[in-house]
């Protein structure tokens, strides 16, 4: 079964960090004491590192593929293994900061709320992931609902969880700032736009799959997909546009 993999995560690395960038920018104060959740290899912990250096500052994933990298590459950083819908802190922070994770955690409506709980207050949560409607995800999806891989995926599309921007308003309304933003990614060919989502969203797809032969037709059958979907620009190179939805709440 494939496990999550952190060189080619990063083989993308700048598309993914420009996100979590992008959040850190708009949480205001100074935090002392910080959680990363869902920090993958470190690199969106090395942003909230650059912005608060004097912080306590903690990366916590479920991944031990991920944790591993991220010790390797930050060895003085606190690392923490755990799944985040079981665990829980033994006292709350100033900021707890989610970067293309909460996607893949079910139960929003009782998610979110119970991570605010994770929050002293005057804190806030600060979350970035996938929005509802990337072109990608739905070229992906087709290919799976096709005659080829319906039985075979059937339920792979529920491991990814989406909300329009409204549900998270009426969850966290009306100390939140909510916005979304689409990026326009420079990939260097179609296969190298297929490797971008094998590394995240086309996972629960191939892990459905029985054997690496059939992971491999699949994703060649979603290679055809986006080569009638994203037309080569003029230099050749493929622009992806990736829409992404991010919210700052605060707890009074």
């Amino acid at each position: 079964m494939p496990t999550w993999n952190p060189g080619l995560y990063l083989k993308f690395g700048a598309e993914r960090t420009r996100p979590s960038l992008d959040l850190c920018a708009r949480v205001p104060g100074s935090p002392r004491r910080i959680l990363d959740l869902g920090c993958g290899p470190g690199n969106s912990t090395a942003v909230l590192r650059g912005r608060w250096p004097g912080a306590e500052l903690a990366g916590l994933d479920s991944s031990p593929e991920m944790v591993a990298q991220a010790r390797a590459g930050h060895p003085g950083g606190t690392w923490i293994l755990a799944d985040a819908t079981r665990w829980r802190p033994e006292r709350p922070y100033d900021l707890v900061f989610s970067n293309a994770v909460l996607q893949w955690l079910p139960d929003h409506a009782r998610l979110i709320p119970g991570l605010m709980d994770w929050i002293a207050p005057g804190g806030c949560l600060a979350v970035q992931m996938p929005a509802a409607g990337t072109v990608l995800r739905e070229t992906m999806a087709d290919v799976a609902g096709s005659a080829r891989w319906r039985q075979a995926l059937a339920g792979a599309e529920g491991a990814l969880n989406f909300h329009p921007a409204p549900f998270y308003y009426d969850l966290l309304a009306p100390r939140v700032d909510l916005w979304e933003t689409v990026y326009y990614h420079s990939m260097a060919s179609h296969q190298a736009l297929v490797e971008w989502y094998e590394g995240t969203g086309m996972r629960p797809f191939l892990e459905r799959l029985p054997d690496e032969a059939s992971r491999a037709a699949f994703k060649a059958d979603v290679l055809e997909a986006v080569r009638g979907v994203f037309a080569p620009a003029a230099d050749g190179r493929v622009v992806m546009p990736f829409r992404r939805l991010f919210f700052v709440a605060w707890k009074g």
